[in-house]
């Protein structure tokens, strides 16, 4: 490049730079002057693969200081003390943990705790991928807080969530369309999820198939470089003991298939029952009549006592796991209060099976109880914890050559198949942790066996279901998705014409001959709808003025095929409008006529939706 190509570009930027600072309403930092002068400079495609890694560092960097954080509060309390000791942690640190989190939530962030993966994917279907700047730093405070004091939950939702927030504001500030800033939300998550696990493939199959359902996309580079992104910075800065990492595993073998067959059946069951415990723990908190402090004290001291009973269930839970898949049992029975008791065969099988189902408990107090995390790291913990109780069992009976570390392994997967519906995630996350490659078929085996039997109990993960079927997030129906997108009251044209019910015909005459409109509403004096008049079903008589003072409106007026309410959703509109075969229906709040929705008001917001969101 020639000396005075370099001046003119320096020139160039420092011209942007000036005329920007001049005419932008407010002030912006200094890199976001470079990067939109950058953008101006790239195409389409390069830019967003820029973005791609910018936000990809920026959660990866987060998700790593999430992890480091709640590591070395756990290595505190966890590794200078003796179990006598440790006791006073278990009762104090999982109630102050929940309590701390509910305060924070209350008094800082104002009540607003919208928290999980539904969060993401509620913001993806109706705030067109536009996450809250708080979501930014508010969730590693609040997991932080939780988890690192001793929450039994995942740090990996939360990591999810903030790598999303990151993601959506990045293409909020460069004015991203729709598409490009639901990509970057879904990038910020997949680089999240890729640092806490080491796992790149896992951190896009996650994107895939939770976040990006029903949204379709040919241009998948930036969640690539923002997986790759967030993996190295995880593996660059983080030690091998925060890392979720397996490094011993037995060969497979395929005469050990019968062993994951019923290990995936196993995991599908658990899944299922995890599932009902969260959901009915979730039910009785809502319904519980106590303030959201209140709530968390019980919750805390709820949690505090099962921690104390049985110290794995206290926080994630990936150093225990780790301790099933090299076989040292009696090490982790050596901290609870097992170790005072003559130890029997048959005592690992009792420890393994209470951590196992109290598991489902202590995850669900601590997330519904008033603390902050989700169910990635609990579905992991539960699933190794039930291969390594199945694996015991199975050697207890005198069943040769179990394939110990490999049923602890694999179970991960299974349960987390299960719990998050995510097969391909479970699969590839499991596969990259352990480099467990040649593990693929068991892998497969297990997970899809208890995905399919998730899904004979329910064919969309419970944790959606609710949001699913109010229409609030997207699912595989595309055409569905588009049309939750519509709101009732946007499509109400009040600019109708209507007459009151003990109206002449001639008054209804003289209305018609003022009107454009090919409907009439007729209602009574409290504004109630009574009928509807249709001019095409008064043509014949409305030439003939010797039945004029024979007619009324209440003669000529017919009951509406259908009444929309104001509340309705869309796609039950849609369906009124396909059963009645009508283009025209009255809309009532209550009983009170609001106005008429017609079919092609429907059609002409979905075709410009349709061109918005795949544009």
């Amino acid at each position: 490049m020639s000396k005075y190509s370099k001046l003119k570009r320096f020139h160039n930027f420092f011209k942007f730079q000036r005329d920007f600072r001049a005419n932008s309403v407010q002030k912006v930092k200094s890199y976001e002057i470079i990067l939109l002068w950058v953008r101006s400079y790239l195409s389409h495609t390069h830019f967003l693969i820029l973005s791609g890694i910018l936000v990809g560092c920026t959660a990866g960097l987060a998700g790593v200081v999430l992890k480091m954080l709640v590591h070395y509060i756990h290595y505190l309390i966890t590794s200078k003390f003796q179990f006598e000791q440790q006791i006073v942690f278990y009762i104090v640190f999982p109630l102050l943990g929940i309590v701390l989190t509910t305060l924070v939530v209350l008094y800082i962030y104002r009540g607003n705790d919208r928290k999980g993966i539904p969060a993401i994917l509620y913001e993806i279907a109706q705030n067109s991928s536009l996450v809250s700047p708080v979501k930014m730093y508010s969730q590693i405070v609040q997991s932080a807080i939780t988890v690192g004091l001793g929450g039994s939950a995942g740090l990996e939702s939360p990591i999810a969530v903030t790598g999303s927030a990151i993601g959506s504001n990045f293409a909020k500030t460069y004015n991203l369309d729709y598409k490009d800033r639901t990509l970057l939300l879904a990038a910020g998550a997949t680089a999240g999820i890729a640092s806490a696990f080491n796992a790149p493939i896992a951190g896009m199959m996650f994107a895939f198939e939770i976040l990006l359902t029903g949204v379709v996309f040919t241009d998948f580079l930036p969640l690539v470089v923002a997986a790759v992104c967030g993996s190295l910075i995880s593996r660059i800065i983080l030690n091998e003991e925060a890392l979720f990492q397996f490094t011993t595993r037995n060969p497979f073998n395929y005469k050990n298939i019968p062993f994951y067959i019923v290990l995936g059946i196993a995991c599908g069951l658990y899944a299922r029952y995890f599932v009902v415990i969260s959901q009915w723990v979730e039910h009785q908190f809502k319904h519980l009549k106590r303030s959201r402090l209140q709530k968390a004290l019980i919750a805390g001291a709820l949690l505090s006592l099962l921690c104390v009973l049985f110290p794995p269930l206290f926080g994630e839970g990936y150093s225990t796991v780790k301790g099933w898949a090299t076989g040292n049992v009696q090490s982790i029975m050596a901290v609870s209060f097992f170790k005072y008791f003559t130890f029997h065969q048959w005592f690992i099988l009792l420890f393994l099976g209470f951590i196992c189902l109290l598991k489902a408990f202590a995850t669900s107090i601590t997330i519904y109880g008033g603390g902050n995390g989700g169910n990635f790291a609990p579905a992991l913990f539960a699933g190794g914890t039930l291969g390594y109780f199945i694996a015991t069992l199975c050697t207890q009976l005198g069943i040769p050559n179990v394939p110990v570390t490999n049923m602890v392994i694999v179970g991960m997967a299974g349960v987390m198949s299960g719990v998050l519906y995510a097969p391909l995630t479970a699969i590839f996350l499991i596969a990259e942790s352990s480099s467990g490659y040649d593990l693929f078929i068991p892998l497969m085996i297990v997970s899809v066996v208890s995905f399919l039997i998730a899904k004979r109990f329910s064919s969309i993960s419970p944790d959606l279901k609710q949001l699913a079927q109010e229409g609030k997030i997207f699912t595989r129906e595309h055409d569905q998705n588009l049309l939750s997108l519509l709101h009732t009251s946007q499509l109400v044209d009040k600019d109708v014409q209507e007459i009151s019910i003990y109206a002449s015909f001639n008054e209804l005459i003289e209305l018609i001959s003022k009107g454009k409109k090919n409907f009439i509403a007729v209602t009574n004096d409290d504004h109630v709808l009574e009928g509807i008049v249709m001019l095409d079903d008064i043509r014949p008589v409305m030439f003939n003025k010797d039945l004029h003072d024979e007619l009324n409106v209440q003669k000529v007026m017919i009951t509406p095929p259908a009444i929309i309410d104001v509340d309705d959703d869309v796609r039950e509109i849609v369906k009124k409008f396909d059963e009645t075969n009508t283009w025209n229906l009255p809309v009532v709040d209550g009983h009170k006529f609001v106005g008429f929705i017609s079919k092609s008001a429907i059609l002409n917001q979905y075709r410009q939706l349709l061109k918005e969101y795949s544009s």
